[in-house]
């Protein structure tokens, strides 16, 4: 999977959902893999509020991802928008 960038939750859920589907898993599936219900890997890709950092930190790791934190480029958010 190539770099993206998320600047909101939504743009990060929708990162999270493409990953799940290259790696041809379900939202079961991949919540059977961490111990998670599937209505939670359904909210983090939807984006909802309130997801516990380490549930984030699983579901990268299940999906063979990381996190990079770096200083924001100066892109539009319109700019970010269409990449999604």
């Amino acid at each position: 999977m190539n770099e993206q960038i998320a600047r909101t939750e939504k743009q990060l859920g929708a990162i999270l959902r493409r990953a799940r589907k290259q790696a041809r898993l379900s939202q079961s599936t991949l919540g059977e893999q961490i111990h998670l219900r599937q209505g939670t890997v359904s909210r983090l890709e939807a984006g909802e509020p309130a997801v516990q950092l380490r549930t984030l930190m699983e579901v990268l790791s299940a999906l063979n991802l990381e996190l990079v934190v770096r200083a924001r480029s100066q892109g539009s958010l319109t700019d970010i928008e269409d990449l999604f």
